[in-house]
């Protein structure tokens, strides 16, 4: 089933008593140095610090009253957990969080501040997935996918939808990548309520799996995975990668100094809080910058959930 413009307008009006309308910012210094003019939605802002409150929250909303009764339940490296943890609370119900044991603290403490229950797993998908599985046989709770669902796709697709309401005319938009639900909402936002926008995708290199399976057409997986961008260390699904291929313009993919470079950027110059994976694709822009010349570009940042005791380590 496609997702439509209406069932983004559903979900937009479905999540909004749960969310925040994020501001939308400028930094006059970042445009001359890109050479355009650009606008970051900053969903750093957002309840839970991140834009996964969105999806979320709209994918727990439409739960028969049946299925919400035995709890919800997700396997996620920090910002989707959060996001699942908060919607459980908010709607009365518990959460069973999957989370892999090299999570970022500042993630596993938000989520154990929402009152879920965290079982902790290797770091692997196949990790996640054996325990989520034995998590649900245990409880009954309902699981909700990351990203590879539409609901939630839907639900992420609302920030685009609420950048493009207030600036008009925009010509392009990057979005990060890791598992898709993001850049799939963006692309078919832009599509929707948007006029000849092109969207691309930032993705590390040292997890660059999605532009493989931009290319190729069938899920890859990354060639070697080693970067501080961790919400983005996830592979496309079925869905994702449909709607990626379907109507996005390109992945570029960036180093982990570029990464560095461009959070100290919007840290120095935004005066704002960002994790790496939502400099990526300030990082893409960046390095290039040629083919965007002049134009008007939204960049969405998609979190604020940052390991502060990392920062001798990044700076």
């Amino acid at each position: 089933m496609a997702i439509t413009k209406q069932d983004i307008q559903e979900s937009h009006k479905r999540i909004k008593p749960f969310i925040h309308r994020t501001p939308v910012l400028e930094s006059h210094s970042i445009n001359e140095m890109c050479g355009c003019s650009v606008f970051f939605k900053c969903e750093n802002f957002q309840k839970i610090g991140a834009f996964k409150i969105r999806g979320g929250m709209n994918a727990s909303l439409q739960l028969p009253s049946s299925k919400l009764a035995k709890g919800l339940a997700t396997h996620s490296s920090g910002n989707h957990a959060q996001a699942i943890a908060l919607a459980a609370k908010l709607l009365n119900t518990r959460a069973y969080i999957v989370m892999p044991n090299n999570s970022p603290a500042v993630k596993v403490n938000a989520v154990k501040g929402y009152g879920a229950e965290i079982t902790f797993c290797e770091p692997t998908l196949q990790a996640r997935e054996d325990t989520m599985e034995a998590v649900i046989s245990k409880t009954g709770a309902e699981f909700i996918h990351p990203f590879n669902d539409e609901k939630i796709i839907a639900g992420q697709a609302t920030a685009t939808k609420e950048l493009l309401e207030e600036v008009e005319e925009i010509e392009a938009i990057f979005a990060p990548v890791g598992g898709g639900g993001l850049l799939s909402g963006t692309s078919l936002s832009a599509k929707f309520y948007g006029s000849n926008i092109n969207v691309y995708a930032g993705e590390p290199e040292g997890a660059a799996d999605a532009v493989l399976s931009f290319q190729t057409g069938k899920i890859e997986t990354a060639p070697y995975i080693k970067t501080i961008a961790d919400g983005l260390l996830t592979t496309l699904g079925e869905i994702t990668i449909e709607i990626i291929r379907e109507n996005v313009s390109d992945i570029f993919t960036v180093s982990e100094k570029e990464i560095i470079n461009s959070m100290r950027l919007i840290y120095e110059r935004m005066k704002i809080v960002v994790e790496p994976s939502s400099a990526v694709p300030l990082a893409a822009l960046i390095k290039n910058a040629e083919h965007f010349r002049n134009k008007r570009v939204g960049i969405i940042i998609s979190g604020g959930n940052v390991d502060l005791s990392n920062f001798k380590e990044w700076f």
